[in-house]
């Protein structure tokens, strides 16, 4: 993965491009050493801010571009224009007679059929006028019905040419059976229509569902153009710090939990929707696991959402029912669920007089009214500076508070409510715990899970703030927040493998399954997978492949994924994926048909992932305080006394204030308290302990359930 540069120093980067700050983590992979920064980002040109993070490393490691092995990144380009709904015009080419497939979609109404008298149709991704059929059709096992219409193939490419139109996404009834079709009308756009950007569905999603295919590949090719510019740049400005004629290896984080070269995942930029997010949960999961944690929950904070996600055995769960926006795509992804609850989140007042917190955000700028950058209403952040929960400063003092200002907002919003300054400010928190909350139940109670069995992974600048809140709000086990925390999901990017999916739909009953047509879709798809693992650099022994089957009872509408096993397809091999699909079943909906003969069950999607590893970081042990006293631990990391409100009806209480670096492994901190750092700080309420583990995590119990061996 590596040849071409230089011999020396063989550095691994991993940089995640935030919307107020660029993280950087750089992995020595000779001595182990890790070495975190921040620099601003550039929205304007996220280039300019990956770039200076680079430099900014490179020069706290007395180093210089020849000594990089390798760049991974999290981007969020792809995710930025979904979310903004900025998608220039695209052409949609479609079967003859299913020109309405967008329109008619799923037939869903948001809230159920009781919004039906107020909810209106949202505009589609192409609108009617930009639909175009071609003759010809398949059925659903790949047999030719009608014959592709050459001719009106290249009436329709020409339609776009003319109108200028150089995006296109094509979608043909059950290509996902027989892709001749799509590849003969991709032949005919490249012959008449040059400049068009095509995507076509059987190479985005080999999956069946028209409507989900579609969207998908439209989606697909909207993102193309810009995800193409961009990666191309940072790459061709990247290889200008390496002095060889050789590219330098530059990896783009996936949706699934992978990487992928950056000059392959221009060819498939959906699957970099959400890039940033997974690198998170990745990193959190890797963190936890080492620190003897297999359940957890994910708690990512930012300045305007927070993303959450669930990791077991160090591995987060994936999802091919995601959406980004308003669009859906079936692609395989980490499952996380995004709430606006961030720490620009705005404080506001309904119309109905309620306190409303979210989902409209201050963002880095003009930011809280404590930026004093302009902010003119109340946030979160200006609520916790208030209170004392949070210093009155951000990055160890570079970036000053204003708390009158905070103070003044919130006055006002308190004022309208008719409310004292406390219970306002406290409420702010109060909802903004509750709508994570909701987020954490999203991605655990409704997948089947008991939360009181996992701890709380919590990372970025915010995502401490409210740890102690949702342990109460949730019964969680705990809280376990890494070190470094704003910079988890930079970590993370030097922890992921190159990834690829691929999948096949083949509906079959399991009673008449045939063995030998299943063990040759299998085959195919590792073929696929080994040609794109070679073509990365991985030696055909450290390809790793990975099978799961999506099955559901026959007349279900959806499917569930299990992990299916290595080894040859036969009639006990169906048997075990059989079982194991009624035990996911009756995990997730609280039954099974197991010993229901009438209620068959279904094969419907076949996948497989091909990996190539790479050497993780090594996360090495925390200087021990070696039995040493409490007096000890506040001579060395006692820093100050605060006034903070924790609660409204106890007011403000003294509380101690900890500076996490001079923290040894084997201390304890008890609550209240604040513990803080460059990047973050982590309030610990009243009744609750921190124990800082032997990997410098904080692990936070509630006090009865902790080890209280070592008190402060």
């Amino acid at each position: 993965m590596t040849a071409g540069i230089p011999a020396g120093r063989r550095i691994r980067i991993g940089i995640d491009t935030g919307g107020t700050f660029t993280d950087v983590v750089a992995l020595d992979e000779d001595s182990g050493e890790l070495v975190t920064t921040k620099t601003p980002s550039t929205p304007s040109n996220p280039a300019d801010g990956f770039l200076a993070g680079v430099r900014k490393v490179l020069d706290l490691m007395g180093a210089s571009g020849d000594d990089i092995s390798a760049v991974s990144h999290g981007t969020t380009v792809a995710t930025n224009k979904l979310l903004e709904g900025k998608v220039e015009a695209l052409g949609f080419i479609t079967t003859e007679g299913y020109e309405f497939i967008l329109e008619i979609a799923r037939q869903a109404v948001p809230d159920g059929y009781g919004n039906s008298y107020f909810w209106v149709k949202p505009p589609r991704i192409v609108p009617a006028d930009y639909v175009k059929t071609v003759g010809g059709r398949m059925d659903f096992e790949g047999n030719e019905i009608r014959p592709f219409d050459e001719d009106g193939a290249v009436a329709v490419a020409r339609w776009f040419k003319e109108r200028g139109i150089t995006t296109i996404g094509v979608c043909l009834l059950h290509s996902y059976a027989d892709d001749s079709h799509e590849l003969a009308m991709r032949e005919v756009l490249r012959r008449e229509h040059p400049e068009a950007i095509v995507s076509i569905s059987s190479e985005v999603l080999r999956e069946y569902r028209e409507y989900e295919r579609s969207m998908t590949t439209l989606v697909d090719a909207a993102v193309k153009p810009n995800v193409s510019r961009y990666v191309a740049n940072i790459h061709q400005r990247l290889d200008d710090f390496v002095s060889s004629s050789e590219k330098l290896p530059f990896y783009i984080m996936k949706s699934n939990g992978g990487v992928l070269s950056a000059d392959e995942v221009v060819h498939q930029p959906i699957t970099t929707v959400l890039s940033g997010p997974a690198a998170g949960a990745l990193g959190a999961g890797l963190i936890a696991s080492r620190a003897g944690f297999d359940k957890v929950l994910t708690c990512d904070g930012g300045g305007t959402s927070t993303d959450v996600s669930v990791v077991l055995g160090g591995e987060p769960t994936l999802t091919t029912e995601g959406s980004v926006g308003a669009y859906p795509s079936k692609i395989p992804m980490i499952d996380v669920v995004t709430v606006g609850a961030g720490g620009g989140s705005i404080a506001w007042v309904s119309p109905e007089g309620s306190l409303k917190v979210g989902p409209q955000s201050a963002g880095a700028d003009p930011g809280p009214l404590c930026y004093a950058k302009g902010g003119t209403e109340p946030t979160i952040t200006d609520a916790h500076v208030t209170l004392g929960r949070i210093p009155p400063h951000l990055l160890g003092g570079e970036i000053p508070l204003d708390i009158d200002a905070a103070r003044t907002g919130v006055q006002a919003l308190a004022d309208r409510l008719g409310l004292n300054f406390e219970r306002c400010a406290t409420g702010i928190l109060e909802i903004s715990a509750w709508n994570q909350a909701n987020a954490l139940r999203q991605v655990s109670v409704k997948r089947g899970l008991d939360v009181r069995d996992f701890m709380l992974a919590t990372f970025g600048g915010s995502g401490s703030l409210l740890a102690c809140r949702l342990v109460d709000i949730l019964g969680l086990a705990g809280v376990v927040v890494p070190q470094n925390p704003g910079n988890v999901s930079a970590f993370g990017l030097l922890t992921v493998d190159v990834k690829n999916d691929y999948v096949q739909t083949s509906v079959a009953r399991h009673s008449s399954l045939d063995h030998a047509a299943v063990q040759k879709t299998f085959d195919d798809l590792t073929s696929k997978a080994s040609s794109a693992l070679d073509a990365e650099g991985f030696p055909a022994e450290e390809h790793r492949y990975t099978r799961t089957v999506d099955l559901r009872y026959f007349g279900q509408a959806y499917e569930v994924r299990v992990a299916a096993p290595e080894g040859e397809v036969d009639e006990a091999y169906a048997a075990d994926v059989a079982s194991r699909f009624h035990d996911e079943h009756r995990a997730l909906y609280g039954y099974d048909f197991r010993s229901d003969p009438t209620q068959q069950v279904e094969w419907v999607n076949l996948r497989v992932t091909g990996v190539g590893p790479i050497t993780r970081p090594e996360l090495r042990d925390l200087a021990s305080a070696d039995g040493a006293g409490a007096a000890d631990v506040r001579e060395r990391a006692h820093r100050s006394v605060r006034p903070v409100c924790f609660d409204a009806d106890a007011g403000y209480v003294d509380t101690d204030v900890w500076w996490r670096p001079d923290l040894l492994a084997g201390d304890t901190v008890h609550g209240p308290a604040i513990v803080e750092e460059f990047g973050s700080t982590v309030p610990v309420h009243p009744g609750f302990v921190v124990r800082v583990d032997t990997l410098g995590n904080l692990v936070i119990t509630k006090s009865a359930a902790a080890d209280d061996t070592k008190e402060a």
